[in-house]
């Protein structure tokens, strides 16, 4: 049936528009720096999520559930994990190519597998979670250092991997928020979540530069004409990661996610000019047939 198939649907077009919104960010941090980057993808982006809300919940003729302090409590944690995986993964970008450190960030899985089974008690069937390790696999091969490494390496790889622990994080709360909500579509749930949870996101990082970097804030209002293409394209991944949350699990979800890397090498190598190793293109081709298993396997 095609239901069982949306999960897969949204999660491409998610994984798409997100390696749009990176590339943009990359570009951000060399004239916002890493905390005006990571908050282009939260300030820009709020005002379309709040569009596609209230559309939604104009077609649908319902009003977004009421909120209660657990699904806030959620969903606030999501949130503020999120921001600080983002940091982490655009400050690696500066030390790193734009493929390598999306790679990075892919160990997410398996977090995503064990912090749902802590959080959710939500397991997949063994033969995706065999896909899952596969693909795993060959984010390792990728971003293991090479032998006599430079320090500034292995610190990108630290931050990379960090940035995918709390990638997984934030999808395991922010499924838990969706869950959460007792009435509306699974559409209407997860465009809530989205706003809540940008809002949030917004509200925290504006204060923060306020009190400790208001010319960041300044330059970053200033330079609307080129981070609000990046905003569209955070809020619009972003709205197709919270459908498919909805109505998958998440580790499923962030294991598929896993062909982002597939489209960050394009544009790593027709936007930045960046070339891939042979080891990079052995890793990516055992994170193809690990998606391939899941795929298979979340049919089972």
């Amino acid at each position: 049936m095609f239901s069982d198939w949306m999960w897969v649907i949204f999660t491409l077009i998610a994984a798409a528009s997100q390696t749009a919104r990176n590339s943009m960010q990359k570009e951000l941090t060399t004239t916002l720096g890493t905390v005006g980057a990571t908050h282009v993808r939260f300030l820009y982006g709020l005002p379309f999520a709040l569009l596609f809300l209230f559309v939604i919940s104009l077609v649908e003729g319902t009003p977004p559930s009421i909120l209660d302090a657990n699904y806030l409590l959620w969903t606030a944690t999501g949130g503020m994990t999120q921001v600080l995986a983002t940091g982490l993964m655009l400050a690696a970008m500066r030390m790193r190519s734009f493929v390598v450190t999306i790679t990075y960030t892919k160990i997410e899985p398996v977090f995503v597998l064990l912090f749902a089974a802590i959080f959710l008690r939500d397991l997949p069937t063994h033969l995706a979670a065999a896909g899952v390790f596969v693909a795993t696999a060959g984010v390792v091969i990728m971003s293991w250092p090479a032998k006599g490494a430079a320090f500034g390496a292995m610190t990108s790889t630290a931050m990379g991997l960090g940035s995918g622990a709390l990638f997984a994080l934030s999808a395991v709360f922010y499924r838990g928020g969706i869950l959460d909500l007792p009435e509306g579509s699974f559409v209407l749930n997860a465009s809530t979540t989205l706003s809540v949870a940008l809002a949030v996101q917004s509200i925290a990082i504006t204060i923060y530069l306020l009190v400790f970097d208001r010319k960041v804030l300044v330059a970053l209002i200033a330079s609307w004409r080129a981070s609000a293409p990046a905003g569209f394209f955070g809020a619009f991944a972003s709205q197709f990661w919270f459908l498919a949350f909805a109505v998958q699990s998440a580790s499923l979800v962030r294991a598929l996610a896993l062909v982002e890397i597939v489209f960050a090498q394009v544009v790593s190598r027709r936007i930045f000019r960046q070339s891939t190793t042979a080891k990079e293109f052995a890793g990516m081709g055992l994170i193809i047939v690990g998606v391939l298993v899941i795929l298979f396997g979340s049919t089972r």
